[in-house]
């Protein structure tokens, strides 16, 4: 599992998920100024990009299984 696609035409360039992730996978394209995935094996799948990106530009992985915290 690694991240697979960031829409191009849903990224505004704002840079927030290359801020968010921890291992460093992603980075503004220089020419486009848009996200872009540079080193995929990296990533561990901590979906911090994916969940901190504005438009939902984004996207990790279909397997997610999003874990709801019990209601005590």
């Amino acid at each position: 599992m690694a991240i697979e696609k960031i829409d191009r035409e849903k990224c505004t360039g704002c840079g927030i998920c290359v801020d968010a992730c921890p291992m460093d996978v992603l980075r503004l394209g220089k020419e486009s100024g848009k996200a872009e995935i540079r080193y995929v094996k990296d990533c561990v799948c901590c979906y911090n990009c994916e969940e901190d990106c504005p438009p939902g530009a984004v996207y990790v992985d279909p397997r997610r299984v999003v874990q709801v915290p019990p209601a005590w």
